[in-house]
């Protein structure tokens, strides 16, 4: 921006005698930009701006000229799946935001995407009840169960001690893989944890 010999003008910050220190400042020869944006982006409105940097947890957007917001990957999209950013956005991508917060004192607005989207979850507890028998296919396995796909970004989840009755299952993998469909009985729906329970050995008598 700048080098040896420019002239500059500034605004005086501070003088510190005691240190000899002068502080100067040139942006703030300028209106704050976030002053301004804050009366147009208020929480609850939807905008559109231009992600312009991502970073393990979340992605910087450009609302406006000197203006940026953070949609923290948790914001991003109802799939609890995606783990970075870079699954989702590029840098230059034009994206559509709610408002979630602003804190003018530290410059920081807080995006959400998700926002701009049905939660699938709501969804969910439209579609099924406790009771309920489904069949999906299994999208994952860990050592301690199954997930089966239910709905797109809502997985149900078959416990490890909720398979069999009668048998003692260490390692659900040595019983099913990746894409196999199975029947299952829905357990327990729970939104706000965003927890789908499954089980199979229910479909039986105890």
């Amino acid at each position: 921006l700048y080098k040896k010999g420019d002239e500059v003008e500034a605004k005086v910050l501070q003088i510190d005698v005691e240190n000899m220190r002068f502080s100067l400042g040139i942006k703030q020869l300028q209106e704050d930009p976030y002053e301004s944006a804050a009366t147009v982006f208020v929480p609850g409105t939807r905008a559109k701006g231009k992600v312009s940097r991502n970073a393990e947890f979340g992605s910087f957007v450009e609302l406006a000229p000197g203006v940026e917001g953070l949609i923290h990957v948790t914001e991003m999209t109802w799939n609890r799946r995606v783990k970075h950013p870079s699954k989702l956005v590029a840098i230059g991508d034009e994206v559509e935001v709610v408002v979630l917060a602003v804190d003018l004192e530290n410059h920081r607005i807080s995006l959400g995407m998700k926002q701009t989207e049905p939660n699938p979850w709501e969804l969910v507890l439209e579609k099924y009840q406790v009771g309920d028998v489904i069949r999906g296919k299994i999208r994952n396995i860990t050592d301690f169960g199954v997930f089966v796909g239910i709905e797109e970004g809502v997985d149900g989840l078959i416990h490890v001690s909720d398979i069999s009755w009668t048998e003692r299952v260490k390692h659900p993998q040595d019983l099913y893989k990746k894409g196999d469909e199975v029947e299952a009985k829905v357990l327990q729906i729970d939104v706000e944890n965003m927890r789908f329970s499954l089980g199979i050995k229910q479909l039986q008598e105890d």
